[in-house]
């Protein structure tokens, strides 16, 4: 079986993090799945409009999931500095940094099943001297990714109803995409995902539809050599190592639905060719996965949202369903 409830990490204090947290805690309270804030209560209390009365401050995940019914449980990592919603500063990203390192060392010990985690922004990090390019990075430095048959993650998922997504390249520039593409890259990023559509999401024998970086992938190499010279060899590699891969395929073609019952997932070359079909498809529902990781980790596909931060507008829908899904594929790795 699975243990404890999931550690769910706050987040940027400034944007809607706090507000997304408690709404999905009055969601799912009383059918669970159950969860553990890592954090500053103070902030969670803010955002309540109900105060301190539904947020406690507990000592262990044991605890925090026989408080949840009644109550947010919440690890307080108190901020170091006052922060006001939608006004991010570099002065709060200590604590948010320490809030990831804790929630993942919880997952690590076996202290919680998972973790999720709320938004956060880059720049406040970066001007605090935050290295990586996000989270996925970050989670990536801090497990120091286990390698499972060779491959090695982090690599990124997108996924919603009717779609999944995952990148060979994740925050690099545009200009700058061709580039950091290899043959080694796709191999890697097609490798990590079919052995996490097997042992997370229950798919026996995985799809993959690779897509191709050029228009038209290419049009036999006279709009982009990439297809012929990257990815048609990484795809041959794929078939040689056992994974069902297909393409390279145009991307404008890749996402109707009736292309999309072909495969299981859509491996993509960059950032917003995976996620703006799935946003097309659920742009309140989407969930992010970091896949090759010794633990589990889920995050809203959205990001801080300061311009409505503090001002109640915010929905909890993808954050419910990361909680969600977090649990799911707790519960799979558990069996």
């Amino acid at each position: 079986m699975k243990t404890g409830p999931l550690a769910l990490t706050l987040g940027d204090p400034a944007g809607i993090g706090p507000e997304i947290i408690v709404k999905a805690w009055t969601q799912l309270r009383q059918t669970g799945p159950a969860f553990l804030v890592v954090g500053d209560s103070q902030s969670l209390a803010s955002a309540s409009g109900s105060g301190a009365t539904i947020v406690r401050s507990v000592i262990s995940p044991d605890e925090a999931a026989k408080v949840f019914p009644d109550a947010i449980p919440v690890l307080d990592i108190p901020l170091r500095a006052p922060v006001v919603s939608g006004q991010p500063t570099s002065a709060a990203a200590k604590s948010v940094i320490q809030w990831i390192e804790t929630a993942v060392g919880l997952a690590l010990s076996g202290q919680v099943s998972g973790v999720v985690t709320a938004p956060i922004a880059k720049a406040p990090l970066y001007e605090a001297g935050f290295a990586f390019p996000g989270h996925t990075e970050f989670l990536g430095e801090l497990t120091q990714a286990t390698r499972f048959d060779g491959a090695r993650g982090p690599i990124m998922m997108l996924a919603v109803p009717g779609l999944r997504t995952t990148l060979v390249t994740v925050h690099e520039p545009l200009s700058q995409v061709a580039a950091a593409l290899s043959i080694e890259k796709v191999v890697n990023a097609g490798l990590v995902t079919a052995q996490a559509l097997r042992r997370d999401f229950g798919v026996e024998a995985p799809r993959l539809a690779v897509a191709g970086l050029n228009p038209h992938a290419g049009e036999s190499g006279t709009i982009g050599r990439e297809e012929h010279e990257i990815i048609a060899p990484a795809i041959r590699a794929l078939r040689d190592l056992g994974v069902d891969a297909t393409g390279p395929i145009p991307a404008d073609s890749l996402f109707p639905e009736e292309m999309r019952a072909r495969y299981d997932a859509a491996l993509c070359m960059y950032h917003d060719q995976a996620l703006i079909p799935v946003k097309m498809l659920d742009f309140w529902g989407g969930v992010n996965v970091t896949l090759g990781l010794p633990l589990v980790r889920t995050s809203p596909d959205h990001g801080t949202a300061f311009d409505i931060a503090g001002r109640g507008l915010a929905r909890a829908d993808s954050l419910v369903a990361a909680i969600r899904m977090a649990d799911e594929i707790a519960t799979r790795r558990a069996a």
